[in-house]
Protein backbone atom coordinates (compact mmCIF):
# COMPACT_ATOMS: atom_id res chain seq x y z
CA UNK A 1 0.00 0.00 0.00
CA UNK A 2 1.45 3.47 -0.97
CA UNK A 3 1.55 5.13 2.51
CA UNK A 4 -0.29 8.58 1.16
CA UNK A 5 -2.14 10.49 4.16
CA UNK A 6 -4.80 13.18 3.54
CA UNK A 7 -6.88 14.88 6.72
CA UNK A 8 -10.51 15.32 6.19
CA UNK A 9 -11.96 18.63 6.11
CA UNK A 10 -15.24 18.80 5.58
CA UNK A 11 -17.88 15.93 5.56
CA UNK A 12 -21.52 16.70 3.46
CA UNK A 13 -23.14 13.32 2.96
CA UNK A 14 -21.00 11.05 1.17
CA UNK A 15 -19.06 13.97 0.08
CA UNK A 16 -15.68 14.47 1.78
CA UNK A 17 -13.26 17.25 0.94
CA UNK A 18 -9.42 15.95 2.02
CA UNK A 19 -6.20 18.12 2.54
CA UNK A 20 -3.27 17.80 1.97
CA UNK A 21 -4.04 15.32 -0.94
CA UNK A 22 -2.13 16.74 -3.71
CA UNK A 23 -0.11 13.27 -4.49
CA UNK A 24 -3.19 11.18 -4.56
CA UNK A 25 -4.65 10.48 -7.96
CA UNK A 26 -8.39 10.94 -9.46
CA UNK A 27 -10.39 8.18 -9.32
CA UNK A 28 -7.81 6.65 -6.89
CA UNK A 29 -9.37 4.20 -3.98
CA UNK A 30 -8.35 5.39 -0.29
CA UNK A 31 -10.14 4.39 3.30
CA UNK A 32 -11.28 7.34 5.16
CA UNK A 33 -11.36 7.94 8.97
CA UNK A 34 -10.63 5.59 11.86
CA UNK A 35 -13.22 2.97 10.04
CA UNK A 36 -11.96 3.05 6.97
CA UNK A 37 -14.79 3.51 5.04
CA UNK A 38 -14.17 3.02 1.35
CA UNK A 39 -14.22 6.02 -0.82
CA UNK A 40 -13.09 7.17 -4.30
CA UNK A 41 -11.07 10.33 -5.31
CA UNK A 42 -13.50 12.20 -7.89
CA UNK A 43 -11.37 15.80 -8.32
CA UNK A 44 -8.56 17.64 -6.95
CA UNK A 45 -7.84 21.04 -6.85
CA UNK A 46 -4.03 21.97 -5.20
CA UNK A 47 -4.13 20.21 -2.41
CA UNK A 48 -7.63 19.83 -1.80
CA UNK A 49 -9.19 16.78 -2.59
CA UNK A 50 -12.71 15.48 -3.27
CA UNK A 51 -13.88 11.76 -2.13
CA UNK A 52 -16.97 10.07 -2.48
CA UNK A 53 -17.47 7.69 0.08
CA UNK A 54 -19.24 4.03 -0.36
CA UNK A 55 -20.22 3.98 3.09
CA UNK A 56 -22.55 5.92 5.49
CA UNK A 57 -20.35 8.57 7.16
CA UNK A 58 -21.92 8.86 10.44
CA UNK A 59 -19.71 9.64 13.12
CA UNK A 60 -16.61 10.44 10.89
CA UNK A 61 -14.71 13.50 11.92
CA UNK A 62 -13.05 16.83 10.80
CA UNK A 63 -9.11 15.96 11.25
CA UNK A 64 -8.96 11.87 10.87
CA UNK A 65 -6.82 10.59 8.37
CA UNK A 66 -7.89 9.62 4.42
CA UNK A 67 -4.92 6.66 3.17
CA UNK A 68 -4.53 5.87 -0.36
CA UNK A 69 -4.53 2.45 -1.96
CA UNK A 70 -2.54 3.35 -4.79
CA UNK A 71 -5.36 1.70 -7.18
CA UNK A 72 -9.08 2.60 -8.48
CA UNK A 73 -12.22 1.27 -7.34
CA UNK A 74 -11.46 -1.91 -8.76
CA UNK A 75 -13.39 -5.54 -8.76
CA UNK A 76 -11.99 -8.80 -8.06
CA UNK A 77 -13.17 -11.22 -10.63
CA UNK A 78 -13.06 -15.03 -10.12
CA UNK A 79 -14.58 -17.83 -9.57
CA UNK A 80 -17.65 -18.00 -6.49
CA UNK A 81 -19.41 -14.66 -8.43
CA UNK A 82 -22.12 -17.08 -10.03
CA UNK A 83 -24.90 -17.69 -7.69
CA UNK A 84 -23.62 -14.74 -5.41
CA UNK A 85 -25.41 -12.01 -4.42
CA UNK A 86 -23.18 -8.47 -3.88
CA UNK A 87 -23.75 -4.67 -2.79
CA UNK A 88 -22.96 -1.92 -5.01
CA UNK A 89 -19.25 -2.31 -4.91
CA UNK A 90 -18.97 -6.06 -5.09
CA UNK A 91 -19.49 -6.99 -1.08
CA UNK A 92 -20.89 -10.44 -0.42
CA UNK A 93 -24.22 -9.85 1.36
CA UNK A 94 -23.66 -13.50 3.22
CA UNK A 95 -20.65 -12.54 4.53
CA UNK A 96 -21.83 -8.92 5.53
CA UNK A 97 -25.06 -10.91 6.84
CA UNK A 98 -23.03 -13.06 9.47
CA UNK A 99 -21.05 -9.63 10.62
CA UNK A 100 -24.31 -8.16 11.26
CA UNK A 101 -27.88 -9.18 10.94
CA UNK A 102 -29.74 -6.15 9.64
CA UNK A 103 -27.65 -3.92 8.24
CA UNK A 104 -24.27 -3.28 6.55
CA UNK A 105 -22.19 -1.50 9.21
CA UNK A 106 -19.36 0.50 8.38
CA UNK A 107 -15.94 0.21 7.95
CA UNK A 108 -16.09 -3.84 7.56
CA UNK A 109 -13.53 -3.13 4.28
CA UNK A 110 -13.34 -4.04 0.77
CA UNK A 111 -14.78 -7.78 1.43
CA UNK A 112 -15.16 -9.61 -2.07
CA UNK A 113 -15.57 -13.09 -3.11
CA UNK A 114 -14.55 -15.53 -0.77
CA UNK A 115 -10.89 -16.26 -0.88
CA UNK A 116 -10.91 -19.46 1.44
CA UNK A 117 -13.33 -21.57 -0.21
CA UNK A 118 -10.84 -24.62 -2.35
CA UNK A 119 -12.36 -25.07 -6.10
CA UNK A 120 -11.64 -27.95 -8.19
CA UNK A 121 -9.14 -26.69 -10.97
CA UNK A 122 -7.42 -28.25 -14.36
CA UNK A 123 -4.80 -26.99 -15.42
CA UNK A 124 -5.12 -26.80 -19.19
CA UNK A 125 -1.83 -26.15 -20.00
CA UNK A 126 2.29 -27.15 -20.13
CA UNK A 127 5.57 -25.89 -19.43
CA UNK A 128 7.07 -24.30 -22.37
CA UNK A 129 3.43 -22.47 -23.64
CA UNK A 130 3.71 -19.35 -24.73
CA UNK A 131 0.17 -17.25 -23.35
CA UNK A 132 -0.54 -13.94 -24.07
CA UNK A 133 -3.35 -11.59 -22.33
CA UNK A 134 -7.03 -13.57 -22.66
CA UNK A 135 -5.49 -16.99 -22.93
CA UNK A 136 -6.98 -19.74 -20.98
CA UNK A 137 -4.80 -21.39 -18.44
CA UNK A 138 -6.86 -23.27 -16.24
CA UNK A 139 -10.83 -24.48 -15.86
CA UNK A 140 -13.23 -24.69 -12.84
CA UNK A 141 -16.51 -25.78 -12.64
CA UNK A 142 -18.03 -22.68 -10.84
CA UNK A 143 -21.34 -24.24 -10.75
CA UNK A 144 -23.01 -27.33 -12.45
CA UNK A 145 -23.81 -24.87 -15.20
CA UNK A 146 -21.24 -22.69 -15.68
CA UNK A 147 -17.38 -23.55 -16.53
CA UNK A 148 -14.93 -20.79 -15.38
CA UNK A 149 -12.19 -20.34 -17.25
CA UNK A 150 -9.21 -18.37 -15.58
CA UNK A 151 -7.29 -15.96 -17.96
CA UNK A 152 -4.22 -14.44 -18.27
CA UNK A 153 -4.93 -11.08 -16.81
CA UNK A 154 -4.79 -7.84 -19.41
CA UNK A 155 -1.17 -7.11 -20.31
CA UNK A 156 0.83 -10.09 -19.51
CA UNK A 157 2.67 -12.01 -21.40
CA UNK A 158 5.10 -14.61 -20.70
CA UNK A 159 6.27 -18.64 -21.41
CA UNK A 160 4.94 -21.14 -18.89
CA UNK A 161 8.05 -22.14 -16.65
CA UNK A 162 5.80 -24.14 -14.04
CA UNK A 163 2.38 -25.40 -13.27
CA UNK A 164 0.79 -26.85 -10.19
CA UNK A 165 -1.13 -29.90 -10.45
CA UNK A 166 -4.70 -30.47 -10.62
CA UNK A 167 -6.58 -30.24 -7.37
CA UNK A 168 -7.89 -27.72 -5.11
CA UNK A 169 -7.40 -24.14 -4.90
CA UNK A 170 -8.19 -21.15 -3.34
CA UNK A 171 -8.90 -18.04 -5.24
CA UNK A 172 -5.23 -16.13 -4.51
CA UNK A 173 -3.13 -19.82 -4.56
CA UNK A 174 -0.55 -19.31 -8.04
CA UNK A 175 -1.55 -22.21 -10.30
CA UNK A 176 0.84 -21.44 -13.14
CA UNK A 177 3.87 -19.36 -12.97
CA UNK A 178 5.23 -17.26 -16.60
CA UNK A 179 8.45 -16.16 -17.61
CA UNK A 180 7.72 -12.49 -18.94
CA UNK A 181 10.24 -11.14 -22.04
CA UNK A 182 12.77 -9.29 -19.14
CA UNK A 183 13.10 -12.83 -18.05
CA UNK A 184 11.00 -11.93 -14.92
CA UNK A 185 8.52 -14.64 -13.08
CA UNK A 186 4.79 -13.54 -13.14
CA UNK A 187 2.59 -15.82 -10.70
CA UNK A 188 -0.92 -16.27 -11.75
CA UNK A 189 -3.56 -17.12 -9.73
CA UNK A 190 -7.24 -18.28 -9.96
CA UNK A 191 -8.31 -14.13 -9.76
CA UNK A 192 -7.61 -11.04 -11.13
CA UNK A 193 -8.74 -7.32 -10.25
CA UNK A 194 -10.10 -4.95 -12.76
CA UNK A 195 -11.46 -1.03 -12.27
CA UNK A 196 -14.86 -0.63 -12.49
CA UNK A 197 -14.64 2.73 -15.08
CA UNK A 198 -12.80 0.80 -17.72
CA UNK A 199 -14.35 -1.31 -20.23
CA UNK A 200 -12.34 -4.84 -20.45
CA UNK A 201 -10.48 -5.18 -24.47
CA UNK A 202 -11.37 -7.40 -26.88
CA UNK A 203 -9.93 -7.62 -30.33
CA UNK A 204 -13.24 -6.40 -32.47
CA UNK A 205 -16.54 -5.78 -32.28
CA UNK A 206 -18.46 -7.39 -34.17
CA UNK A 207 -21.47 -6.36 -36.49
CA UNK A 208 -24.70 -7.69 -34.73
CA UNK A 209 -26.55 -10.71 -36.34
CA UNK A 210 -28.05 -13.06 -34.34
CA UNK A 211 -31.31 -11.93 -31.56
CA UNK A 212 -31.47 -12.77 -28.14
CA UNK A 213 -34.54 -15.41 -28.00
CA UNK A 214 -36.32 -14.56 -25.22
CA UNK A 215 -39.74 -16.40 -25.80
CA UNK A 216 -41.69 -13.22 -25.49
CA UNK A 217 -43.94 -13.34 -28.44
CA UNK A 218 -44.16 -9.29 -28.33
CA UNK A 219 -40.24 -8.83 -28.25
CA UNK A 220 -39.18 -12.32 -30.65
CA UNK A 221 -41.71 -11.51 -33.19
CA UNK A 222 -42.26 -7.58 -33.32
CA UNK A 223 -39.45 -5.90 -31.39
CA UNK A 224 -36.59 -8.07 -31.56
CA UNK A 225 -33.71 -7.82 -29.23
CA UNK A 226 -29.79 -8.60 -30.55
CA UNK A 227 -27.09 -10.24 -28.36
CA UNK A 228 -25.06 -7.62 -27.95
CA UNK A 229 -27.81 -4.96 -28.27
CA UNK A 230 -29.00 -2.44 -26.11
CA UNK A 231 -32.69 -2.09 -25.09
CA UNK A 232 -34.32 0.64 -22.68
CA UNK A 233 -37.56 -0.47 -20.71
CA UNK A 234 -39.12 2.48 -19.22
CA UNK A 235 -42.13 2.36 -17.64
CA UNK A 236 -43.97 4.15 -14.69
CA UNK A 237 -45.43 3.16 -11.40
CA UNK A 238 -47.16 -0.66 -11.57
CA UNK A 239 -46.55 -1.38 -15.25
CA UNK A 240 -44.67 -4.74 -14.97
CA UNK A 241 -40.70 -3.64 -15.33
CA UNK A 242 -39.54 -5.85 -12.63
CA UNK A 243 -41.74 -9.17 -13.67
CA UNK A 244 -40.59 -8.35 -17.82
CA UNK A 245 -36.83 -8.35 -16.46
CA UNK A 246 -37.64 -11.14 -14.08
CA UNK A 247 -39.09 -12.96 -17.87
CA UNK A 248 -36.37 -11.86 -19.57
CA UNK A 249 -33.76 -13.13 -17.15
CA UNK A 250 -35.63 -16.59 -16.68
CA UNK A 251 -36.39 -17.39 -20.57
CA UNK A 252 -33.62 -15.57 -22.32
CA UNK A 253 -30.95 -17.67 -24.50
CA UNK A 254 -28.21 -15.64 -22.74
CA UNK A 255 -25.37 -18.39 -20.74
CA UNK A 256 -25.04 -15.82 -18.16
CA UNK A 257 -27.55 -12.98 -16.15
CA UNK A 258 -26.53 -10.15 -13.96
CA UNK A 259 -29.45 -8.54 -12.51
CA UNK A 260 -28.40 -5.27 -10.95
CA UNK A 261 -31.20 -3.98 -8.24
CA UNK A 262 -30.20 -0.06 -8.10
CA UNK A 263 -31.72 1.54 -5.85
CA UNK A 264 -34.87 0.06 -5.80
CA UNK A 265 -37.08 -0.43 -2.68
CA UNK A 266 -35.87 -3.10 -0.10
CA UNK A 267 -39.44 -4.57 -0.26
CA UNK A 268 -39.12 -5.08 -4.13
CA UNK A 269 -35.76 -6.35 -4.09
CA UNK A 270 -36.70 -8.66 -1.64
CA UNK A 271 -39.12 -10.20 -4.01
CA UNK A 272 -36.13 -10.57 -6.34
CA UNK A 273 -34.03 -12.08 -3.79
CA UNK A 274 -36.48 -14.62 -2.68
CA UNK A 275 -37.44 -15.44 -5.92
CA UNK A 276 -34.39 -15.90 -7.61
CA UNK A 277 -32.76 -18.77 -5.55
CA UNK A 278 -36.16 -21.17 -6.31
CA UNK A 279 -36.27 -19.84 -10.13
CA UNK A 280 -35.33 -22.79 -11.93
CA UNK A 281 -33.72 -22.70 -15.17
CA UNK A 282 -35.47 -24.69 -18.23
CA UNK A 283 -32.48 -24.97 -20.18
CA UNK A 284 -30.88 -27.18 -17.10
CA UNK A 285 -33.67 -28.31 -14.99
CA UNK A 286 -31.89 -26.74 -11.96
CA UNK A 287 -31.89 -23.80 -9.90
CA UNK A 288 -31.42 -20.19 -12.13
CA UNK A 289 -28.99 -18.91 -9.98
CA UNK A 290 -26.48 -21.48 -11.11
CA UNK A 291 -25.81 -19.16 -13.85
CA UNK A 292 -27.09 -15.55 -12.32
CA UNK A 293 -24.77 -13.11 -10.52
CA UNK A 294 -26.98 -10.59 -8.19
CA UNK A 295 -26.28 -6.81 -7.14
CA UNK A 296 -28.10 -5.48 -4.63
CA UNK A 297 -27.86 -2.21 -3.94
CA UNK A 298 -31.66 -0.78 -2.55
CA UNK A 299 -32.28 2.29 -1.97
CA UNK A 300 -31.69 3.18 2.03
CA UNK A 301 -27.93 1.83 1.42
CA UNK A 302 -25.35 4.01 0.94
CA UNK A 303 -26.12 6.63 -2.50
CA UNK A 304 -22.15 6.75 -3.75
CA UNK A 305 -22.76 2.88 -4.04
CA UNK A 306 -25.65 2.69 -5.89
CA UNK A 307 -23.82 5.15 -8.70
CA UNK A 308 -20.94 2.39 -8.60
CA UNK A 309 -23.55 -0.78 -8.64
CA UNK A 310 -23.83 -0.57 -12.31
CA UNK A 311 -20.30 -0.41 -13.40
CA UNK A 312 -19.55 -3.04 -10.39
CA UNK A 313 -22.70 -5.17 -13.05
CA UNK A 314 -20.90 -4.26 -16.57
CA UNK A 315 -17.58 -5.15 -15.51
CA UNK A 316 -18.08 -8.92 -14.33
CA UNK A 317 -20.68 -8.94 -17.17
CA UNK A 318 -17.21 -8.07 -19.50
CA UNK A 319 -15.78 -10.62 -17.50
CA UNK A 320 -17.84 -13.78 -18.30
CA UNK A 321 -17.94 -12.37 -21.75
CA UNK A 322 -14.25 -12.44 -22.04
CA UNK A 323 -14.14 -16.41 -21.61
CA UNK A 324 -17.05 -16.95 -24.38
CA UNK A 325 -19.81 -16.43 -22.94
CA UNK A 326 -23.16 -14.43 -23.99
CA UNK A 327 -23.98 -12.31 -20.94
CA UNK A 328 -27.61 -10.28 -20.33
CA UNK A 329 -28.12 -7.60 -18.22
CA UNK A 330 -30.95 -6.37 -16.32
CA UNK A 331 -29.96 -3.14 -14.46
CA UNK A 332 -33.45 -1.85 -12.48
CA UNK A 333 -33.21 1.02 -13.26
CA UNK A 334 -31.46 3.36 -14.33
CA UNK A 335 -33.36 6.35 -13.19
CA UNK A 336 -32.55 5.67 -9.61
CA UNK A 337 -28.79 5.53 -10.34
CA UNK A 338 -29.38 8.71 -12.28
CA UNK A 339 -30.89 10.33 -9.29
CA UNK A 340 -27.64 8.67 -7.00
CA UNK A 341 -25.76 10.77 -9.77
CA UNK A 342 -27.78 13.72 -9.36
CA UNK A 343 -27.64 13.91 -5.18
CA UNK A 344 -23.73 13.43 -5.50
CA UNK A 345 -23.43 16.08 -8.06
CA UNK A 346 -25.76 18.45 -5.65
CA UNK A 347 -23.17 17.72 -2.82
CA UNK A 348 -20.13 18.46 -5.04
CA UNK A 349 -22.13 21.57 -5.83
CA UNK A 350 -21.48 21.24 -9.34
CA UNK A 351 -23.77 23.03 -11.99
CA UNK A 352 -27.36 21.58 -12.51
CA UNK A 353 -28.65 20.78 -15.72
CA UNK A 354 -32.30 20.14 -16.90
CA UNK A 355 -34.12 18.31 -13.74
CA UNK A 356 -31.12 19.28 -11.45
CA UNK A 357 -29.48 16.25 -13.11
CA UNK A 358 -25.76 16.85 -14.00
CA UNK A 359 -25.15 17.89 -17.37
CA UNK A 360 -22.54 14.66 -17.77
CA UNK A 361 -26.02 12.66 -17.58
CA UNK A 362 -26.22 12.06 -21.25
CA UNK A 363 -22.53 10.91 -21.38
CA UNK A 364 -22.70 8.82 -18.64
CA UNK A 365 -25.17 6.91 -20.26
CA UNK A 366 -23.67 6.67 -23.21
CA UNK A 367 -20.25 4.97 -22.25
CA UNK A 368 -22.68 2.49 -19.87
CA UNK A 369 -24.39 1.49 -23.04
CA UNK A 370 -21.46 1.51 -25.31
CA UNK A 371 -19.82 -1.51 -22.72
CA UNK A 372 -22.84 -3.67 -24.71
CA UNK A 373 -21.82 -5.04 -27.94
CA UNK A 374 -20.54 -8.75 -29.83
CA UNK A 375 -16.98 -9.13 -29.93
CA UNK A 376 -14.06 -11.22 -30.66
CA UNK A 377 -12.10 -11.90 -27.14
CA UNK A 378 -8.97 -11.54 -26.75
CA UNK A 379 -9.05 -15.45 -26.95
CA UNK A 380 -10.58 -15.48 -30.18
CA UNK A 381 -14.17 -16.48 -29.61
CA UNK A 382 -17.30 -14.74 -29.94
CA UNK A 383 -19.04 -13.53 -27.04
CA UNK A 384 -21.70 -10.72 -26.58
CA UNK A 385 -22.96 -8.54 -23.47
CA UNK A 386 -26.88 -7.32 -23.80
CA UNK A 387 -28.09 -4.39 -21.67
CA UNK A 388 -31.26 -4.29 -20.80
CA UNK A 389 -31.71 -1.02 -18.92
CA UNK A 390 -35.05 -0.36 -17.24
CA UNK A 391 -36.19 3.56 -17.09
CA UNK A 392 -38.84 4.53 -14.35
CA UNK A 393 -39.70 8.04 -15.32
CA UNK A 394 -41.57 9.94 -11.88
CA UNK A 395 -45.50 10.01 -13.03
CA UNK A 396 -44.89 8.08 -16.64
CA UNK A 397 -43.49 10.69 -17.97
CA UNK A 398 -41.31 9.89 -20.99
CA UNK A 399 -40.17 13.05 -21.43
CA UNK A 400 -37.70 13.77 -18.85
CA UNK A 401 -34.35 13.12 -19.12
CA UNK A 402 -33.11 10.04 -18.33
CA UNK A 403 -35.67 8.04 -20.50
CA UNK A 404 -35.01 10.74 -23.64
CA UNK A 405 -30.95 10.40 -22.93
CA UNK A 406 -31.97 6.70 -22.99
CA UNK A 407 -33.56 6.75 -25.88
CA UNK A 408 -30.69 8.06 -27.70
CA UNK A 409 -27.82 5.69 -26.67
CA UNK A 410 -30.36 2.48 -27.01
CA UNK A 411 -31.06 0.38 -30.16
CA UNK A 412 -34.55 -0.71 -29.12
CA UNK A 413 -36.98 0.78 -27.04
CA UNK A 414 -40.13 -1.28 -25.42
CA UNK A 415 -42.36 1.13 -23.49
CA UNK A 416 -44.28 -0.14 -21.13
CA UNK A 417 -48.00 1.48 -20.97
CA UNK A 418 -49.78 2.62 -18.25
CA UNK A 419 -53.04 2.34 -20.08
CA UNK A 420 -52.01 -1.33 -21.22
CA UNK A 421 -50.82 -2.57 -17.18
CA UNK A 422 -54.34 -1.29 -15.96
CA UNK A 423 -56.42 -3.53 -18.63
CA UNK A 424 -54.33 -6.52 -17.66
CA UNK A 425 -52.83 -6.71 -21.04
CA UNK A 426 -48.96 -7.99 -20.22
CA UNK A 427 -46.33 -7.92 -20.87
CA UNK A 428 -47.45 -3.84 -20.90
CA UNK A 429 -45.23 -3.28 -24.10
CA UNK A 430 -47.10 -0.60 -25.93
CA UNK A 431 -47.29 -1.81 -29.53
CA UNK A 432 -47.23 1.87 -31.69
CA UNK A 433 -44.62 3.85 -29.29
CA UNK A 434 -41.96 0.95 -29.02
CA UNK A 435 -39.27 0.26 -31.91
CA UNK A 436 -36.78 -1.81 -32.44
CA UNK A 437 -34.46 -0.75 -35.18
CA UNK A 438 -32.46 -4.86 -34.74
CA UNK A 439 -35.47 -6.03 -36.56
CA UNK A 440 -33.45 -5.00 -39.59
CA UNK A 441 -30.32 -6.23 -38.48
CA UNK A 442 -31.73 -9.45 -38.18
CA UNK A 443 -33.85 -10.06 -41.03
CA UNK A 444 -31.51 -12.61 -42.67
CA UNK A 445 -31.16 -14.47 -39.75
CA UNK A 446 -35.01 -14.98 -39.57
CA UNK A 447 -35.29 -15.54 -42.78
CA UNK A 448 -32.89 -18.30 -42.45
CA UNK A 449 -34.11 -19.71 -39.23
CA UNK A 450 -37.28 -19.24 -38.71
CA UNK A 451 -38.90 -18.41 -42.00
CA UNK A 452 -38.45 -16.41 -45.34
CA UNK A 453 -41.79 -14.05 -44.65
CA UNK A 454 -41.24 -14.04 -40.84
CA UNK A 455 -40.55 -10.17 -41.44
CA UNK A 456 -43.40 -8.81 -43.73
CA UNK A 457 -45.95 -10.78 -41.65
CA UNK A 458 -44.44 -8.55 -38.95
CA UNK A 459 -44.69 -5.22 -40.41
CA UNK A 460 -48.08 -6.53 -41.69
CA UNK A 461 -49.53 -7.10 -38.20
CA UNK A 462 -47.51 -3.82 -37.28
CA UNK A 463 -49.43 -1.74 -39.68
CA UNK A 464 -52.83 -3.41 -38.84
CA UNK A 465 -52.13 -1.88 -35.53
CA UNK A 466 -51.54 1.47 -36.65
CA UNK A 467 -54.75 1.75 -39.00
CA UNK A 468 -56.66 0.38 -35.51
CA UNK A 469 -55.60 3.23 -34.17
CA UNK A 470 -56.77 5.86 -36.61
CA UNK A 471 -59.89 3.96 -36.71
CA UNK A 472 -60.63 4.32 -33.34
CA UNK A 473 -60.36 8.09 -33.06
CA UNK A 474 -63.05 7.74 -35.60
CA UNK A 475 -65.09 5.35 -33.85
CA UNK A 476 -64.93 7.53 -30.64
CA UNK A 477 -66.54 10.14 -32.60
CA UNK A 478 -68.73 8.55 -34.44
CA UNK A 479 -69.40 4.67 -33.04
CA UNK A 480 -68.28 1.41 -35.37
CA UNK A 481 -71.54 0.99 -36.86
CA UNK A 482 -70.50 3.80 -39.58
CA UNK A 483 -67.53 2.07 -40.48
CA UNK A 484 -67.61 0.11 -43.78
CA UNK A 485 -66.61 -3.66 -43.03
CA UNK A 486 -63.82 -3.39 -44.25
CA UNK A 487 -62.37 -1.32 -41.78
CA UNK A 488 -64.39 -2.75 -38.82
CA UNK A 489 -62.45 -5.94 -40.10
CA UNK A 490 -59.51 -4.15 -39.25
CA UNK A 491 -60.90 -3.45 -35.80
CA UNK A 492 -61.82 -7.56 -35.67
CA UNK A 493 -58.19 -7.94 -36.42
CA UNK A 494 -56.28 -5.94 -34.61
CA UNK A 495 -58.28 -7.19 -31.24
CA UNK A 496 -57.12 -11.00 -32.25
CA UNK A 497 -53.71 -9.49 -32.55
CA UNK A 498 -53.90 -7.51 -29.59
CA UNK A 499 -55.89 -10.53 -27.50
CA UNK A 500 -54.48 -13.73 -28.58
CA UNK A 501 -50.91 -12.81 -30.05
CA UNK A 502 -49.43 -10.14 -28.34
CA UNK A 503 -50.98 -10.68 -24.29
CA UNK A 504 -49.05 -13.29 -22.92
CA UNK A 505 -49.39 -15.32 -19.10
CA UNK A 506 -46.36 -15.26 -17.45
CA UNK A 507 -47.88 -18.02 -15.31
CA UNK A 508 -49.14 -20.22 -17.80
CA UNK A 509 -47.27 -23.37 -18.32
CA UNK A 510 -47.64 -23.17 -22.02
CA UNK A 511 -47.86 -19.69 -22.63
CA UNK A 512 -44.68 -18.41 -20.11
CA UNK A 513 -42.27 -19.20 -23.05
CA UNK A 514 -43.22 -19.84 -26.71
CA UNK A 515 -40.73 -20.76 -29.46
CA UNK A 516 -40.35 -19.11 -32.47
CA UNK A 517 -41.40 -21.75 -35.20
CA UNK A 518 -44.88 -21.54 -32.98
CA UNK A 519 -44.92 -16.94 -32.89
CA UNK A 520 -44.64 -17.44 -36.72
CA UNK A 521 -47.32 -19.82 -37.33
CA UNK A 522 -49.71 -18.06 -34.84
CA UNK A 523 -48.94 -14.88 -36.96
CA UNK A 524 -49.73 -17.10 -40.18
CA UNK A 525 -52.99 -17.97 -38.58
CA UNK A 526 -54.10 -14.41 -38.30
CA UNK A 527 -53.02 -13.75 -41.47
CA UNK A 528 -54.61 -16.45 -42.98
CA UNK A 529 -58.14 -15.14 -41.01
CA UNK A 530 -57.67 -11.69 -42.14
CA UNK A 531 -57.20 -12.66 -45.84
CA UNK A 532 -59.81 -15.06 -46.08
CA UNK A 533 -62.43 -12.61 -43.99
CA UNK A 534 -61.22 -10.07 -46.16
CA UNK A 535 -62.44 -11.85 -49.22
CA UNK A 536 -65.78 -12.73 -47.48
CA UNK A 537 -66.34 -8.85 -46.44
CA UNK A 538 -65.79 -7.99 -50.54
CA UNK A 539 -68.43 -9.87 -51.95
CA UNK A 540 -70.67 -8.35 -49.39
CA UNK A 541 -70.66 -10.93 -46.54
CA UNK A 542 -71.47 -8.50 -42.98
CA UNK A 543 -68.93 -8.39 -40.67
CA UNK A 544 -71.38 -10.00 -37.79
CA UNK A 545 -71.16 -13.54 -39.48
CA UNK A 546 -67.90 -13.62 -39.72
CA UNK A 547 -67.55 -12.80 -35.80
CA UNK A 548 -69.72 -15.34 -34.99
CA UNK A 549 -67.88 -18.27 -36.55
CA UNK A 550 -66.06 -20.26 -34.20
CA UNK A 551 -63.04 -20.58 -35.44
CA UNK A 552 -62.02 -16.45 -33.97
CA UNK A 553 -62.23 -18.60 -30.42
CA UNK A 554 -60.05 -21.18 -31.82
CA UNK A 555 -57.58 -18.24 -32.60
CA UNK A 556 -57.05 -16.75 -29.37
CA UNK A 557 -57.14 -20.00 -27.60
CA UNK A 558 -53.96 -21.00 -29.46
CA UNK A 559 -51.75 -19.64 -27.16
CA UNK A 560 -53.02 -22.39 -24.35
CA UNK A 561 -54.37 -24.92 -26.34
CA UNK A 562 -51.85 -25.61 -28.74
CA UNK A 563 -47.79 -27.00 -27.22
CA UNK A 564 -44.87 -25.50 -28.58
CA UNK A 565 -44.29 -29.17 -29.72
CA UNK A 566 -47.19 -30.15 -31.37
CA UNK A 567 -47.24 -27.19 -34.19
CA UNK A 568 -49.03 -29.19 -36.90
CA UNK A 569 -52.28 -28.59 -35.23
CA UNK A 570 -51.71 -24.45 -36.07
CA UNK A 571 -51.50 -26.38 -39.87
CA UNK A 572 -55.07 -28.10 -39.07
CA UNK A 573 -55.91 -24.94 -38.13
CA UNK A 574 -55.55 -22.85 -40.68
CA UNK A 575 -57.08 -25.44 -43.28
CA UNK A 576 -60.19 -25.70 -41.20
CA UNK A 577 -60.04 -21.49 -41.58
CA UNK A 578 -60.01 -21.26 -45.40
CA UNK A 579 -62.99 -24.03 -45.24
CA UNK A 580 -64.76 -22.35 -43.05
CA UNK A 581 -64.34 -19.23 -45.16
CA UNK A 582 -64.83 -20.74 -48.39
CA UNK A 583 -67.71 -22.50 -47.29
CA UNK A 584 -69.30 -19.19 -45.85
CA UNK A 585 -68.65 -17.44 -49.36
CA UNK A 586 -70.09 -20.42 -51.46
CA UNK A 587 -73.41 -19.88 -49.26
CA UNK A 588 -73.64 -16.11 -50.34
CA UNK A 589 -72.45 -16.42 -53.91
Amino acid sequence: MVNIEGIVNSINGPVVKGLDMGSFKVNEMVTVGEQKLIGEVVSIEGSIATVQVYEETEGLKAGEKILSTGTPLSVTLGPGMIGNIFDGIQRPLNIIQTISQDFIPEGIGLLSIDDKKEWEVTITVKVGDKLKAGDIYATVPETNSIIHKVMVPYGVAGTVKDIKANGKYKINDTVVVLENEYKETVNLTLCTKWPVRKARPAQVRLPIYKPLITGQRVIDSFFPIAKGGTVGLPGGFGTGKTVTQHQLAKWCDADIIVYIGCGERGNEMTDVLEEFPKLIDPRTNRPLMERTVLIANTSNMPVAAREASIYTGITMAEYYRDMGYDVAIMADSTSRWAEALREISGRLEEMPAEEGYPAYLPSRLAEFYERAGCVKTLNGQEASVTIIGAVSPPGGDFSEPVTENTKRFVTAFLALDKKLAYARHYPAINYLTSYSAYAEMLEDWYEENVSHDMMKLRHKMIVLLQEEEKLNEIVQLVGEDVLPNDQALVLETARIIKKGFLQQNALHPEDTYVVLQKQYKMLQVIDVFYEEALRCVKIGIPLSVIRSETVIQDILKIKYDIPNDKLELLDVLINKIVKTFSGLRQKYE
